[in-house]
């Protein structure tokens, strides 16, 4: 086992990673996670390249006004590594981040409203996925414990844990009632894969667990209906792949989906489905979008994924582009049963091979995933020029990449940034791009 290495550095700023970032004392730049500007700290590194080093902090030797105890202090690293911070620090820097992202691409970005929150930093969260871990224990005759868990940022193994301050308290309630039925089948970590648990905004509960042996013992019905949760499954999931993906469902308790409302629009979803984690936030980004969608021209919806933009703010004449297949048959289920059918159409296709949907004379909506938007579909939008992008991003550095790329045709007329994930690095940002004065149809 190589002996750890560890360096004391002062770090000057964050970045749109999350670390803060510092300078060793070869002059190569590292980045750090639980370290806030202006602290000096002791950190141990995890990475080291040619150009930049990793890590994170193992003791705070000179210590930040706006460093608070984290609420999860074992796991927050894991989870939301941001719990280190005040939380008007940390709604500070999201709009500095947002900020010197577009000024990189020499684009001044001045918001049009507050960078929202709705101040629950906490139990936000309707979606949480468990790992598991098998703790040694002199105390046990079985000589351990089964224990949900989290992977360790920046590091091997995992952390074991009771709950999250980030998820809903019926979700960590969930967690423990099948952590005891797996402990008193003596269940072990070889067996399992992850505990995948979702609640809807009325407290009920969907979960699956994925296990990865096709042979696992099922649990009885008394401990099914025990848990009380609106659906069930045990699914069988290939060892040789990393991530939890059904190969084969097992046991389900009843078929059922959960659904929940956005902006009294009914969605309905299933539990290893695509929905938004923080419905308040995004009904609030949802409402800012709502007031610039002219809903006599037709709309089109990029990066669709369910149709949760299109489905609430689009009216008439809305085509919805998505390419995750699961995606797309969520997306067929709501349109028809929101009645939609006769308006509204759904494609399965990467926005960049449909590229035919982007028209003149339209709203158009984008969403895209962190990389941005494919450069086909920049040029093509300067090609059509539709009269106004509604663009909701999860990264803002891709995104003025992109708003850059449009900028010879296109202009800011509103921004807005998105707490969506509080205790996070992670920012959403709005902006409306409207065609500029200048330019005149043909």
């Amino acid at each position: 086992m190589r002996k750890p290495k560890f360096a004391v550095v002062k770090f000057d700023k964050m970045t749109p990673g999350g670390q803060a970032l510092g300078e060793l004392e070869s002059g190569k730049k590292i980045f750090a996670w639980g370290v806030l500007p202006g602290e000096l700290a002791k950190v141990q590194i995890t990475k080291s390249k040619s150009s930049f080093a990793e890590g994170f902090a193992v003791e705070i030797l000179e210590t930040s006004s706006r460093r608070i105890v984290p609420q999860d202090p074992e796991s927050y690293l894991s989870t939301s590594p941001w719990q280190v911070m005040d939380f008007d620090f940390e709604q500070q820097l999201k709009q500095e981040l947002v900020t010197e992202s577009f000024a990189q691409e020499k684009i001044s970005i001045k918001p049009s409203d507050s960078f929202f929150t709705d101040n629950q930093i906490f139990g936000y969260r309707n979606k949480i996925e468990f790992s598991f871990w098998w703790e040694n224990s002199d105390q046990n005759p079985n000589g351990g414990e089964l224990n949900l868990a989290f992977f360790r940022r920046g590091g091997k193994g995992k952390v074991p844990v009771r709950s999250t301050s980030l998820a809903k308290t019926q979700i960590n309630r969930a967690g423990q009632k099948v952590l005891d039925l797996l402990r008193q089948r003596l269940v072990s970590t070889r067996d399992l894969k992850t505990l995948l648990i979702r609640c809807n905004q009325n407290g009920n509960i969907a979960a699956q667990l994925y296990v990865k042996e096709e042979d696992f013992e099922l649990f009885s019905d008394d401990e099914v209906r025990s848990l009380g949760f609106l659906n069930f499954e045990i699914i069988y999931s290939n060892p040789k792949s990393p991530a939890s993906v059904i190969t084969k469902v097992l046991f389900n308790s009843g078929g059922k989906t959960l659904s929940d409302k956005i902006l009294n629009v009914n969605f309905n979803y299933v539990t290893e489905g695509f929905f938004q984690i923080n419905l308040p936030v995004y009904e609030q980004a949802l409402k800012d979008m709502s007031r610039f969608i002219d809903n006599s021209k037709p709309t089109t919806d990029l990066y669709s994924g369910v149709g949760s933009i299109g489905l609430t703010i689009g009216e008439n004449d809305l085509t919805m582009v998505e390419i995750n297949s699961a995606a797309v048959k969520e997306m067929e289920r709501n349109i028809k049963v929101l009645g939609r059918e006769g308006s509204t159409q759904a494609i399965l296709a990467a926005s960049e091979n449909a590229l035919e949907y982007i028209s003149a004379g339209s709203n158009l909506i984008v969403d895209p995933p962190r990389a941005g938007m494919d450069k086909k579909v920049c040029q093509k939008i300067l090609d059509t020029k539709p009269s106004r992008i509604i663009y909701l991003s999860c990264n803002p550095s891709t995104q003025a990449r992109d708003v850059a790329m449009l900028s010879e045709e296109y202009k800011i007329t509103y921004s807005r940034g998105y707490n969506f994930f509080p205790r996070t690095p992670h920012i959403e940002n709005l902006v409306v791009l409207d065609l500029n004065s200048t330019y005149t149809r043909n």
